[in-house]
C-alpha cells in the first residue's frame, strides 16, 4: 500500500476490527508526519503508526522488545508501545499503537535557545548510550545502517559528491568523507536512536520534554546520533552539545561524515523548496546545502 492509500478511513477501520473498546476515540492525522511511517493520532491520548514500506515492518517488533526497556533508564519520556496490530482493511503488515507524549516537535514550533536545547539533548543521549547493551539490536537493515561503520554509505557518499560537483565544495566535501572513512570506532557499543533530528525532538516551553521515533535504534557506534552538532547547533550550542558527550576526535569525525552523507543525499532529484532539501521535513535550521557547508568549515577548523 502506498503512503498515500494509508488514510484516516483505513485506520479508523483497522482499529475497529482489531481494537474496537478504541473505535469510538477518532482518528485524525499528526501536523508534522514523517516519511518512514504514517502517523494519526487516536482520540487524545495515543497516536497509531503505520509502517509506509515493508522495509519498515521489522522495526515495530524491536521497539515493542526494547522501548520499556529502554524507558526505565532516562531521564524524559520515550514512545511507549500500548499495542500491536495485524494486517487488515487493505493494509498488508503490522502496525502499532502508542501513547501520546506532551510537547510539540521542535521542527514545526522552531528552539530559541539553543544552548539550553544543546545541554538537554546532550544529557538525553548520554543516557541512552549508558544503558547496558547486552541482547540489543546490532546496527543493520532495521536501522538503515544507523549505529554501523559510515564505510557502508561509502559508494553512495561518494557517487552523490561526484553528481553534485558543480553545486557543492567538493574538495571540502571529499575530505569531510574521507576523514570519516579513517577514523573506525573502536569503542565499546552503545545504544544509538539513529534519527536524532528536530521532528522527533519534542519541546515544551523551549526545553525537550520528550524524544520519538526509535525506529532506527541499534547498538553500535554512537558517531550518527551527533549529527545535530551541524544540523541544528553552532558556536557556543554546539560547543555545549560536543561538552555533553565527550567523545574522540575520531567519533566526531564519523559524525560529520554521517551529517555529510544525510544532506547529500537530501539534494538530487529534489526541488529548490521540498521539505527534505530545505531540512524543514527534519527540523534542520539550514537547508541541505547549507549543512554541507557547515561540516566542512568545521572539519577544516579541527583537522
Amino acid at each position: 500500500m502506498r503512503k498515500a492509500e494509508i488514510t484516516i478511513e483505513v485506520v479508523s477501520c483497522l482499529i475497529a476490527e482489531q481494537f474496537p473498546q478504541w473505535a469510538d476515540l477518532g482518528v485524525r492525522r499528526v501536523e508534522l508526519d514523517g516519511s518512514d511511517n504514517s502517523t494519526f493520532r487516536l482520540g487524545d491520548g495515543m497516536l497509531v503508526r503505520l509502517p509506509s514500506d515493508k522495509a519498515y515492518v521489522p522495526q515495530i517488533e524491536k521497539e515493542h522488545r526494547w522501548l520499556p526497556a529502554l524507558a526505565a533508564h532516562l531521564p524524559l519520556p520515550i514512545p511507549e508501545p500500548l499495542a500491536k496490530g495485524a494486517p487488515g482493511c487493505g493494509f498488508p503488515t503490522a502496525w502499532s499503537v502508542y501513547r501520546w507524549l506532551p510537547g510539540e516537535p521542535a521542527a514545526i514550533v522552531g528552539i530559541t535557545d539553543l544552548d539550553r536545547l544543546a545541554v538537554d539533548l546532550g544529557g538525553f543521549l548520554a543516557a541512552l548510550q549508558r544503558i547496558p547493551t547486552a541482547g540489543g539490536p546490532p546496527a543493520g537493515a532495521h536501522s538503515f545502517s544507523r549505529g554501523g561503520p559510515v564505510s557502508a554509505l561509502d559508494e553512495q557518499t561518494r557517487a552523490t559528491i561526484e553528481l553534485l560537483g558543480d553545486e557543492i565544495d567538493a574538495t571540502g566535501a571529499n575530505a569531510v568523507w574521507d576523514s570519516a572513512l579513517s577514523a573506525e570506532w573502536a569503542g565499546s557499543d552503545v545504544w544509538v536512536h539513529g534519527d536524532v533530528t528536530g521532528s522527533n525532538l519534542l519541546l515544551a516551553e523551549d526545553r525537550l520534554c520528550g524524544v520519538i521515533d526509535f525506529g532506527c535504534s541499534a547498538v553500535g557506534d554512537p558517531a550518527c546520533d551527533l549529527t545535530p552538532a551541524w544540523t541544528t547547533f553552532e558556536l557556543t550550542s554546539r560547543e555545549a552539545f560536543r561538552a555533553a558527550l565527550q567523545f574522540d576526535p575520531g567519533t566526531w569525525a564519523r559524525a560529520r561524515g554521517w551529517a555529510l552523507w544525510k544532506a547529500l543525499i537530501s539534494i538530487p532529484g529534489r526541488p529548490i523548496d521540498d521539505p527534505g532539501r530545505t531540512g524543514a521535513l527534519f527540523g534542520w535550521r539550514w537547508d541541505a546545502h547549507g549543512v554541507i557547508d557547515q561540516v566542512i568549515a568545521h572539519h577544516r577548523l579541527h583537522r
